[in-house]
C-alpha cells in the first residue's frame, strides 16, 4: 500500500491524526506555536518531528519547509486557528489570527506536496484578509495562489454527524490535489447520524462534584461516591466535573435540550435576584435524539454554549420533576462525541482545563479519517 508522507500545521494536540497512520498516513513532521500543545503531540506521536515555534517568523518557517522536502513530504494538513472566525468568538474585522492562512500558503507552495487538506470554520468562506495592498475573502486568496498548481474540491462545507461522529460540527474544508495526480478527492458518501444517546447513553450516571465541598456534595447527592466508582470503573476520564451548586440547581430544575434561562423558577440570576443575561444556548442541556452540538473550548462551564449533560428526569422526595446530570460531559464523553479512540493517551500532566480546551479546537478524528481514506483509497 503506497503511504502519505504528511506535515501537519498548526497541529495542536494532534487530534485530527488520531487515525491517519492505521489508514496509511505517516505524519513525519508537526509544527504548533504552543510549548505545551507541542508536548502533548509528541507524548501521543513520539516517531513525529514536532518543529514549536510560530509559523510567522521566517526562521521557524524556514525550517519547516527545509524538514519537509528533506522528508519527501507529500501531504499537508493545515487547520489554522479559527476563533477570530468562529460564531463563539468575538469576531472582529480583520483579525491577525485569520491572516495565518497566508503563512500556511506560503509553506504548500515552497514544499509543493502531492495532497493538501484546509480545514477551518464556515465563517472563513466570507471572512476577509488583507493580501498586500487588497482586502480580499479568505477562499478567493487561496485559490488565486494555489489554483494553477491544484485542483480543489466542489463542495466545501461539511458537517460531521454526517461521518459517524456523534457531533454537529459544520466545518468548510478544501481539499487539493496537485494537477499531474490523477486523483479526484471529494467528500465521501454520508453515514447514518449518531444520535447523543447511542454514542454515550449507556454511560453510568454521574453527580457533579460541588465547589462547596464534599459534605455539600454528599447532603444534596447521597449517591455520588457510588456513582463515581461506577464512572470510574467505565474509564479514568469518566468521572464528575467541578461546579458550583447555584449552577448545578439550575439545571437540575432544566429539562433535557432546554435552557434554564427559561425557568419559572431556579434560573440563572445575580446575588440580588436580576436574571443573567445569556444566549438562548447558555446553561442549555443537550439533546439525546441528536448527536451532540458543536464541542468548544469552553464545554467544562455549565454557563456555555450547550454543553450540559441531557440528563433524565426523576422525581424528588418531594415530588418535585428534576433532572439527573447537572454537569458538563466529561472528558470521557468528550472524547466519544469528538470520534477520539477511547485509549487514547493524554499525557498524566495535563490538567482537565487545558485537555477541555485543546479538545474544543481539534477537528472530530473519524471526519478526517474517512475523508482520507477517499483519498487513499486512490493510490
Amino acid at each position: 500500500m503506497t503511504r502519505l508522507r504528511g506535515l501537519s500545521l498548526f497541529a495542536n494536540v494532534g487530534i485530527a491524526e488520531a487515525y491517519m497512520k492505521d489508514i496509511g498516513v505517516d505524519i513525519l513532521l508537526a509544527n504548533e506555536i504552543e510549548v505545551d500543545r507541542a508536548k502533548f503531540y509528541q507524548h501521543i506521536y513520539p516517531e513525529t518531528e514536532m518543529i514549536c515555534g510560530d509559523i510567522t517568523n521566517n526562521n521557524v518557517r524556514n525550517q519547516i519547509v527545509k524538514s519537509a522536502i528533506e522528508k519527501r513530504i507529500d501531504f499537508i494538513i493545515a487547520t489554522p486557528p479559527c476563533q477570530g472566525m468562529s460564531e463563539a468568538g468575538k469576531r472582529l474585522e480583520f483579525d491577525p489570527r485569520n491572516q495565518l492562512i497566508s503563512y500556511a500558503i506560503d509553506v504548500i507552495e515552497r514544499v509543493n506536496p502531492k495532497f493538501v487538506l484546509l480545514e477551518n470554520v464556515p465563517k472563513q468562506l466570507t471572512t476577509k484578509i488583507r493580501f498586500g495592498e487588497e482586502i480580499v475573502l479568505i477562499p478567493e486568496y487561496i485559490k488565486n495562489e494555489l489554483s494553477y498548481n491544484y485542483k480543489f474540491n466542489e463542495n466545501t462545507l461539511v458537517m460531521a454527524k454526517d461521518y459517524g461522529v456523534p457531533q454537529l460540527r459544520e466545518r468548510n474544508i478544501f481539499l487539493l490535489v496537485r494537477r499531474d495526480q490523477n486523483v479526484v478527492w471529494e467528500f465521501p458518501e454520508k453515514q447514518k447520524e449518531v444520535t447523543l444517546k447511542e454514542a454515550i447513553g449507556m454511560l453510568p450516571s454521574l453527580d457533579p462534584l460541588l465547589r462547596e465541598g464534599i459534605k455539600k456534595t454528599l447532603e444534596v447527592f447521597p449517591e455520588y461516591e457510588r456513582k463515581r466508582e461506577k464512572g470510574l470503573a467505565i474509564s479514568k476520564w469518566h468521572y464528575p466535573p467541578t461546579h458550583s451548586w447555584k449552577q448545578v440547581e439550575w439545571m437540575m430544575y432544566t429539562p433535557t435540550g432546554k435552557s434554564a434561562i427559561y425557568n419559572e423558577k431556579y434560573y440563572p440570576q445575580k446575588e440580588d435576584g436580576t436574571p443573567v443575561k445569556a444566549h438562548h444556548n447558555n446553561y442549555r442541556r443537550l439533546k439525546w435524539d441528536m448527536p451532540c452540538r458543536t464541542i468548544t473550548q469552553n464545554n467544562g462551564v455549565i454557563s456555555s454554549l450547550a454543553c450540559v449533560h441531557p440528563g433524565r428526569k426523576y422525581l424528588s422526595k418531594n415530588g418535585e420533576e428534576l433532572y439527573s446530570d447537572a454537569r458538563v460531559l466529561t472528558i470521557y464523553e468528550l472524547l466519544i462525541v469528538m470520534s477520539l479512540p477511547l485509549d487514547w493517551n493524554i499525557p498524566a500532566w495535563a490538567s482537565e482545563g487545558f485537555i477541555r480546551k485543546v479538545i474544543g479546537e481539534g477537528i472530530p478524528s473519524k471526519l478526517v479519517k474517512e475523508i482520507m481514506k477517499v483519498l487513499v483509497n486512490q493510490l
